[in-house]
């Protein structure tokens, strides 16, 4: 069951705490494992161009651009980046996705646990977060999102779409979900070294009530 949470801690250093979200993560892991096939199915043909474009307008320079796209599932952005010129890198906890994008998308494909990321400083132009950073639980957000500042280049562009909510968060069957809505997201990105360059709602082209996904684009910043 979901509980509402209001406050907004930047990370966990407690053994038992860490304890309890390697067992968190690892049962959302794990639901993509046992059901990575139907996934594949019910995702293959999603149009998400629209977050494409917006990540890569935002990035300063000349490309091609590398990429890393966090939480890659089967690899079908990682195609279309690489289709499009870029040099894109996924990553994902799941290691049926792991195999699975590398398949499909002829990519190089990292097997990391979101909240254990060990990733090159300073190496990517831009992430791209895609329906994933939901899964992490907020108390371990500002860590998470701190690993991924750290491997963009100065001036490097965070891109992330999740579902809009009213800040709770829980166990919906085996997989966790965090569901801000935008202040407490702005704020969180912002803590977490970020200035915020746009920000929207999915699907493009409805009602407010019918776009679920928030949308933002962010820049890294030198502290």
């Amino acid at each position: 069951m979901l509980q509402r949470r209001t406050e907004n801690p930047g990370g966990a250093a407690d053994p038992l705490e860490r304890a309890a979200l390697r067992d968190i993560t690892a049962s959302t892991i794990g639901h993509y494992e046992r059901h990575a096939a139907a996934y594949w199915q019910g995702t293959c043909e999603h149009d998400v161009s629209q977050n494409i474009a917006a990540l890569l307008d935002a990035i300063d320079g000349e490309p091609p651009f590398r990429i890393l796209d966090l939480g890659c599932g089967p690899g079908r952005d990682l195609k279309r980046f690489r289709e499009l010129g870029h040099v894109p890198v996924g990553v994902d906890g799941a290691a049926e996705f792991v195999c699975m994008a590398r398949a499909y998308s002829g990519c190089e494909v990292w097997h990391q646990d979101f909240l254990a990321l060990d990733l090159p400083a300073a190496h990517f132009d831009g992430v791209f977060a895609n329906a994933a950073l939901f899964h992490v639980p907020r108390r371990a957000l500002g860590e998470v999102l701190g690993a991924l500042r750290a491997s963009l280049k100065p001036r490097g562009v965070l891109f992330a779409s999740n579902p809009r909510g009213h800040n709770e968060e829980g166990f919906n069957g085996e997989r966790w979900g965090c569901f801000m809505d935008y202040p407490n997201w702005q704020a969180t990105v912002t803590a977490a070294g970020f200035v915020e360059l746009r920000h929207y709602s999915r699907p493009p082209g409805l009602p407010r009530a019918q776009q679920p996904w928030l949308a933002s684009v962010g820049r890294r910043i030198e502290r």
